[in-house]
Order: C-alpha cells, then structure tokens, then sequence
C-alpha cells in the first residue's frame, strides 16, 4: 500500500461476537493508517483484540436501538472529525477480510472517475463448502460486473458524496446501503462495481432456522424501502415488494383458503415446484446448485413474505423496530 493511499483512506469496521473474524477483517487493513472499530455490544473479546491492534474503538451505545447504519455513520463521523484529510472510507463488516490490492486499484478507480460515489467488487464466502446456506450467500454476492443500483457492506465510497446525503438512514433495519445509494443516485452520483475480487465474507451459516430468519430481513428490507421511496419516479423496490406479496401472501393464502373448501385445491401447490423448475433453467452456469438454488429463490418469498407483514404490523402498530439477527 502506498502512502499516498494511506493518508487518503480510513476504514470504518462494525461488527459484534466476531472474535477471530475480526482480527483477520482488522489486519486485512494493515495498508490503512486509519481504522475504527464500533462494536455493538460484545460479550467476547472483540473490544480487546482491536485495541490490542492499536485500532480506535467505539462502544454503540445500545440504549438507542441497534442498526447496521448507526454503527456505520458513529464510525464514519469519528474518523471525518479526527481525520479530515481523508478522502475515502473502506466500510466492511467484522466478519470480513480485505482482500490484497483492492484498495488501491478501488481508490485508483474513483479518483479517474469523478461522476461515482461507489465502488464495490466481489464478495466472496470463505467457507462455501460448509454449508448449502453459505453456498447461496456465495451465489448471493456475485452481482453483475459495471454500472450498479447499490453496493453491500463492504464498499468504498468518497466522503464528500457520503457527507452530501448525510450517511445511511439510521432506522432502516436492513437494506441501508441500496438506500443510501438510492439517494446519491438521486442527486447525480453513481455507483460501480468493480470484476475484481473485493472481501472474504463468513456468513456461517449451517441451518434451515439462520436462512429463514436472513430472509424474513430481507422481505422487512423490501417492503421498508418500497415505502420510504415507492413514489419515486424508479418506484424504488416496488415491483420486488408485489412480488413477494404475490408469491409469499396472497398465493399461499388462496390455496389455503380454497383447500377448506375442497382438497382437490392442495394440486395448486404445484405451482411452486413448476416456478422453481422454471426459475433453475435459467441458471444453467450453477451447475449441482442450479436448481437448490432456484428453490432459495421461491421458497424465500415465504420468508420474504414474514418479512413483509411484520413491517406492516410493526407500521400500523407503530412498534418500535428491532434488527432480525441471523446469528
């Protein structure tokens, strides 16, 4: 790493009970002269073992409730305020590990190519091997290489466009980074991804209950987002909203509905194993995955359906919203 590259990039890290993850994630970043860790109320030795790395450490104050784009924005004013030279911020999760020469050619990226405010590259899973449900978060990352909507977790973003949009939207429980970068596009920005592998991700995941639970945050994700910008002239996340309304809600609902009056409805269920052939055809470059895969996809709508009718009682309860844990 250079130390024009040091000196013009900081690195905002968040993460909880990650242990050994985060001291892989944290000397992954031995190019970056400033990090900072926000931890969001470890009971392991994460606190330790980032200040055992010389890494500046805040402690999320947990009487606010919890969010992935609190911990981010904390991290991110923190180092804008001590550090006001810096140009870029790495933002990465605990549970990832930087991969060697992304940053610089990342960096390199967005300083030839003033229009964009995002660059992000391959998210890889460490472990695929462990887990069907790790293999599909693999699947997951491996999103089409050029002009983008949005980035993950794991991006680089300069921090004037940041600054511009006022950082993540704090009480969004997931889908914090589509969002953001919803909002930079609106404002003329762009967001890029780059063919090169970018972080090492452990989802570890290992069962049915962790990917159910995954999904359900990304149904909550969907209907969230499609109602803070549904109007919007891209009617952001709308179509994947009645989608998942569709297949999770009101399909499901009918059969059962109809079944009470007539098993002869139970053949209607075979509409899902047909959608799930059809989706797998698609897919042929998965190989042994192509049609497990597919099932994620139709099966999750369930889950993504969870997801949506908790938002709307949460909505019309006006409950207070909490994270969906996986882990």
């Amino acid at each position: 790493m250079t130390d024009n590259c040091k000196s013009e990039v900081g690195a905002v890290v968040i993460g909880r009970n990650e242990g050994e993850r985060l001291s892989l994630c944290l000397a992954s970043l031995a190019g970056v002269s400033q990090i900072i860790y926000v931890d969001s109320g470890s009971s392991d030795d994460s606190i330790s073992r980032a200040e055992a790395l010389g890494v500046d450490v805040i402690n999320l104050d947990l009487t606010i409730p919890f969010t992935a784009a609190r911990a981010r924005n904390e991290g991110a004013n923190y180092l804008c305020a001590k550090f006001p030279m810096l140009s870029y911020i790495q933002f990465i999760d605990g549970d990832c590990e930087l991969l060697l020469g992304w940053l610089d050619k990342a960096k390199f990226f967005l300083e030839k190519n003033s229009k964009y405010a995002v660059v992000c590259g391959r998210r890889k899973e460490r472990f695929p091997e462990h887990s069907t449900y790790n293999k599909l978060c693999d699947i997951e990352w491996n999103t089409s290489v050029g002009e983008a909507k949005a980035c993950g977790g794991d991006a680089l973003i300069s921090i004037i466009a940041y600054q511009q949009v006022k950082g993540y939207r704090e009480d969004l429980i997931a889908g914090e980074e589509p969002e953001m970068c919803f909002r930079l596009r609106q404002m003329g920005w762009q967001v890029y991804r780059l063919g090169i592998e970018m972080t090492l991700h452990d989802a570890g995941m290992t069962k049915f209950t962790q990917w159910w639970k995954r999904t359900v945050r990304t149904g909550y994700a969907f209907a969230r987002g499609s109602s803070i910008h549904g109007k919007s002239d891209e009617r952001y996340w709308v179509k994947e909203t009645q989608s998942i309304i569709f297949w999770g809600i009101l399909l499901p609902a009918l059969i059962i509905n109809l079944t009470l009056f007539n098993l002869f409805f139970l053949n209607l269920l075979f509409i899902y194993p047909i959608q799930i052939y059809r989706i797998g055809l698609r897919r042929p470059d998965l190989g042994s995955m192509q049609f497990i895969w597919a099932a994620s996809v139709v099966i999750g709508k369930l889950a993504e359906g969870a997801g949506v009718i908790r938002f709307w009682f949460n909505k019309l309860g006006n409950k207070q919203v909490r994270i969906i844990e996986y882990k």
